[in-house]
Formats: structure tokens, C-alpha cells, sequence
């Protein structure tokens, strides 16, 4: 995925100034797309070349400029959403050091992975946090709220499956090791 069509469908959410994008990248999709406040403006002017996006000028004591999506960026995401997508494959430095663990020290590995447990705990407590807040009731929702509520449920799922498999590799070693 380019970082534009992340912008894209942002911005078809809501119009937005690149810091108020910046802060939805910090609190929901950068959960699942990194993307740097100075990647953010550069994408967003080359977006604007292209007329994918028009800026506007924000209110007269402001200098900030709010973006919004073009009928040529819809048709843009549209293709882009409509487009095949290849199984995602998993290129992880994790998963290599737990493959190789036993060529270094496995202990102070172990103890790194208890700290990633930890994160991702505080990771899955706030997605699901979201999702109590967000979506008390999930009986009858429809297009944007039901993508938006089944995204974050794959959010929670993943959270789980690190957790699940981490708690399980060091348990395993921890056993092992007399």
C-alpha cells in the first residue's frame, strides 16, 4: 500500500490540515500504517500536483492548509480498493532472532520478549478500550461504521495472536532451560 492511499481514504473520511492528519496517523491507522509528519506533507503536495487532493486555506489566523480528496483522488482510491491484493507476508526481524535465538543470548532475548508482551497487551487493552467506547453495539452496522469496527476487530485479533505466540515461545524456553 502507498502512503496515498492511506491519505486518501483519511481524507474521504474528513478534510483535514497535515497536523490533524498526522495526529489520526498517531491514534488509529498508524496502528497499521507508519507514516512520518514530514512523509505526510511531502505525499500530501505531491498528491496535490497530481489533483488528487485541493488544499484550501485554513481561517484567517491560521497559515495551515486543509486537505481534501478530488473527484480524480476518489476514482483513484476506488481503483486502488478495487484492485487485487496479494496475501500479506510476514518479513519480521522478531521472527528471525527467535529462529536464531540459540546462537546468542537467549535470556536477555527472552527478557526483550516480555517487554514486547507487555506492549502489546497495553496495544490489545486500547483497541479494546476503542471498541467498548466506539462500538457498544455492534448489531446493524453497515459501511463505513461496520469497516471501521471489523478493521479494529483485526487490530484486537493480531494483538492477540503476538501475545498468544510470544507468552507460548518464552514459556516453551523458560521450561526447557533448567
Amino acid at each position: 500500500m502507498a502512503l496515498e492511499h492511506a491519505l486518501l481514504v483519511s481524507l474521504r473520511e474528513r478534510p483535514a490540515t497535515g497536523i490533524e492528519l498526522t495526529r489520526r496517523f498517531d491514534r488509529s491507522i498508524g496502528f497499521f500504517w507508519r507514516a512520518t509528519h514530514q512523509q505526510i506533507y511531502k505525499v500530501l503536495r505531491r498528491m496535490e500536483s497530481e489533483g488528487w487532493v485541493t488544499a484550501s486555506a485554513g481561517d484567517a489566523r491560521s497559515t495551515e492548509r486543509r486537505y481534501a480528496a478530488t473527484k480524480a483522488g476518489e476514482r483513484v482510491l476506488a481503483d486502488w480498493i478495487g484492485s487485487p491484493t496479494p496475501a500479506a507476508t510476514m518479513r519480521s526481524d522478531l521472527a528471525v532472532k527467535l529462529r536464531g535465538a540459540s546462537y546468542g543470548d537467549r535470556s536477555k532475548l527472552l527478557g526483550h520478549l516480555d517487554d514486547l508482551v507487555a506492549e502489546h497487551r497495553t496495544r490489545l487493552a486500547h483497541f479494546e478500550q476503542l471498541e467498548h467506547e466506539q462500538f457498544p453495539h455492534t448489531d446493524g452496522l453497515s459501511g463505513h461504521d461496520l469497516d471501521t469496527w471489523l478493521v479494529l476487530r483485526g487490530g484486537i485479533k493480531q494483538e492477540q495472536f503476538w501475545i498468544e505466540w510470544l507468552t507460548e515461545y518464552t514459556a516453551a524456553h523458560r521450561k526447557a532451560t533448567p
